[in-house]
């Protein structure tokens, strides 16, 4: 686990001797990515930074690694769970190795099959290959987009990194993305592959690219998630669950260091938790939860390790230390992301931190066996689509004629609606004409529908419950779920691995009907039934929480001076209309409606905006301090 930064240079770097230092920089500023060793490789046109936290032994992991007598150079982040097997099947082909890492195996299967490597992969991975031969740089990201990958492409350099703030060290970015922050606003994140700078993109999920010097950039795409239901005995899709799931836990516990798993109430990390503990007896458990009641999932954590027979460490976030971390949280965090759940799990993984370097978690589970609440939808709204066109079509004007907080408004609003205009993803913050209120320069040009339309088109065919995952894999997942998970665990060196979202387990989850997920008033109704006898009893039934944090309180009490003097600070006049967001925080503090998630949204791109266009914080500095004593040595 690590972060890199690599340059491609067009024309050849002459001086290139009076890059290093801003390189280095480049390299040491994600030091937190990576506090146990660095490594650089530069040429005529290419420089390469690397930062690594040791999981296998600290000589054979080593990077920048080359391979066949130096004409490949890697630098790669993740893991690869099947690079043993990978390995021996090289071997028999003849390749020969000098480590014992997944990073060789990576290298040498390039060097074998080309592009066509990354379908071999079965992991968590960004990596960039310099082909000194071809002149030619490669990289890939994994199929879900577990591991970040940034990109800047001018007229002369290429520049890709795990973190945006590498790339900004050494370009300004290009100006602010009007069209992601409108869309920000929308979702409490920008959709990939677009940043909130003009010129730095993401490469998207299995997706990977080729560059050669003095030609324009190919991007492609390697792997594409596809629902493919098929009717079979629910029993059928327990065993194939149960099966997917234990090879997958098995595979990722593989670590030379210490191995613990997040747990909280659900069913999710609990399953991860006993599927870990067959293999790992003295297995750690951690969990943070609020002193309010309602939004702390200690005790059940608690209660559920005691069953399991598990250690569970766990810790109380007060609200002084929430909001005093929440700068450097959001620095760490590159984009805005109004996701409340990132701070909880920010204090989490510095408490793991503590005690292990690598954590297992639950993420994907949601989206790959329909666990989010709102997907009974289709099935609630199942009665509209048997009224006649004409009382369809009146049925939001009906609807508009009821008082605001009147029960049974917003389902007959819904009812009225396609899936395609209803359903966005997982988070709808801003309403478009709210946007047009907030927004000083809203261009209508930039609805939410330019993310989803082209999306929902390549899904025609399927039903609404698989159209809606396929939503949420592509837009909430990739934006929120797996980046507040890399961004808050790396913030600390831990790695974090989610085996539920294995390319093998997803084959198994693609194939099930939603008769299978979405069933008996429930939702993951497969996954519950297959962890019977594996979970508690006491789990397999738990309402979805999901890191509750209790900031609709906060913003109504004791925060609310500081929201107000931040937004009075904040250096967004431009863009808001602040006389809005104050508006908002009045009629949520006065208790006429719940803004809270509104309110949030604005506050931590004001923050972001503070962090990272203001430089109000000294951040950057300190993380550039940290790593004064690092001795890197230049390979040529």
């Amino acid at each position: 686990m690590c972060g890199f930064i690599s340059v491609l240079s067009n024309s050849p770097m002459n001086g290139i001797d009076q890059n290093i230092e801003r390189f280095k920089d480049m390299t040491n500023i994600i030091w937190h990515r990576g506090p146990d060793d660095a490594g650089y490789y530069f040429d005529d046109h290419v420089l390469f930074g690397f930062r690594r936290l040791s999981i296998i032994d600290i000589e054979s992991g080593k990077q920048p690694i080359g391979y066949e007598d130096d004409r490949y150079w890697m630098i790669f982040n993740g893991e690869i769970y099947n690079f043993i097997e990978i390995r021996e099947e090289l071997e028999a082909l003849g390749y020969t190795f000098q480590t014992e890492s997944d990073s060789e195996v990576i290298v040498a299967l390039y060097s074998h099959k080309r592009e066509r490597a990354v379908d071999d992969l079965r992991g968590m991975f960004s990596f960039v290959i310099w082909d000194k031969k071809k002149e030619e740089l490669f990289g890939a990201r994994d199929h879900f987009g577990i591991k970040p990958f940034f990109y800047l492409e001018d007229h002369d350099h290429f520049y890709c990194a795990s973190e945006k703030k590498s790339i900004l060290l050494a370009t300004d970015g290009g100006k602010l993305d009007r069209e992601s922050v409108q869309h920000y606003l929308t979702y409490q994140f920008v959709p990939e592959p677009h940043t909130l700078s003009e010129k730095i993109k993401r490469l998207e999920p299995g997706h990977y690219f080729m560059k050669k010097i003095g030609q324009k950039l190919q991007i492609k795409p390697y792997w594409k998630p596809k629902f493919t239901p098929r009717l079979q005995e629910l029993s059928a899709s327990i065993e194939d669950i149960r099966h997917g799931l234990r090879e997958s836990v098995s595979l990722h516990m593989r670590s030379d260091v210490p191995v613990g798993a997040f747990l909280s109430g659900g069913i999710d990390s609990t399953s991860i938790v006993a599927l870990a503990k067959e293999h790992h007896d003295a297995l750690k458990t951690f969990t943070v939860g609020f002193e309010r009641e309602g939004f702390s999932e200690i005790d059940v954590a608690k209660n559920t390790a005691s069953e399991l027979k598990v250690e569970n460490i766990h810790y109380v976030i007060q609200p002084e230390e929430f909001l005093k971390e929440l700068p450097k949280i959001i620095w760490h965090m590159d984009e805005p992301v109004a996701d409340p759940a990132a701070v909880p799990l920010y204090f989490l993984a510095r408490e793991a931190r503590k005690h292990v370097t690598v954590v297992l978690s639950g993420e994907g589970a949601d989206e790959l066996f329909g666990g989010y609440t709102i997907y009974n939808e289709p099935h609630s709204l199942r009665h509209f689509r048997y009224l006649p066109s004409a009382l369809r079509k009146a049925l939001p004007k009906i609807a508009s004629l009821l008082p605001h907080a009147m029960k049974g408004k917003g389902f007959l609003e819904r009812g009225a609606m396609d899936i395609e205009e209803r359903y966005i993803g997982n988070a709808k913050i801003f309403l478009e004409e709210e946007k047009e209120k907030l927004l000083n320069d809203y261009n209508e040009e930039w609805p939410f529908q330019n993310v989803t339309q082209p999306l929902y088109q390549k899904v025609q065919h399927y039903d609404d419950v698989h159209k809606m995952q396929y939503i949420d894999m592509h837009t909430w997942l990739r934006g929120d779920i797996l980046v507040k998970a890399d961004k808050m665990t790396m913030a600390h060196s831990l790695e974090l691995r989610v085996p539920f979202l294995d390319k093998e387990v997803f084959k198994v989850a693609s194939r099930l009907h939603p008769s299978q997920t979405i069933a008996e008033k429930t939702t993951k109704y497969a996954l519950r039934k297959a962890m019977e006898g594996i979970v508690p009893n006491s789990v397999l039934h738990n309402r979805k929480l999901g890191f509750p944090v209790p900031i609709r309180h906060w913003l109504r009490n004791e925060w609310v001076s500081w929201a107000m003097e931040l937004i009075e600070e904040s250096e967004t006049d431009l863009l808001f209309d602040k006389s809005v967001v104050l508006g908002l925080l009045q009629e949520h503090q006065a208790g006429q409606r719940d803004n809270s998630r509104k309110i949030w949204t604005v506050l931590t791109f004001m923050i972001w905006h503070q962090v990272f266009v203001e430089d109000k914080y000294s951040f950057r500095t300190d993380a550039l301090e940290r790593e004064k004593a690092t001795s890197p040595v230049f390979n040529r």
